[in-house]
């Protein structure tokens, strides 16, 4: 059998680019919408977090989600 391919920079084991975090990263978030909450440091179009900061970035965020939400009338 084949051993299964590693695609993306996840599965390759890129680390988080949170200031100061060394932690490997579980999810890639663009860079814009990332910086407003984060200290991210990545000069590319993606910025890769680890568990923990998305935790952290989820909840910074979810009183704007639900104000779009509101604004424009999506379930």
């Amino acid at each position: 059998m084949h051993e299964a391919l590693t695609v993306g920079r996840i599965e390759k084991g890129v680390k988080c680019n949170v200031s100061g975090c060394g932690r490997e990263a579980a999810r890639s978030i663009s860079v814009d919408k990332v910086k407003a909450v984060l200290n991210v440091s990545s000069k590319e179009k993606r910025a890769y977090i680890c568990k923990e900061h998305y935790k952290e970035y989820k909840k910074k965020t979810k009183k704007d989600k639900t104000l779009d939400k509101w604004r424009y009338g999506h379930p």
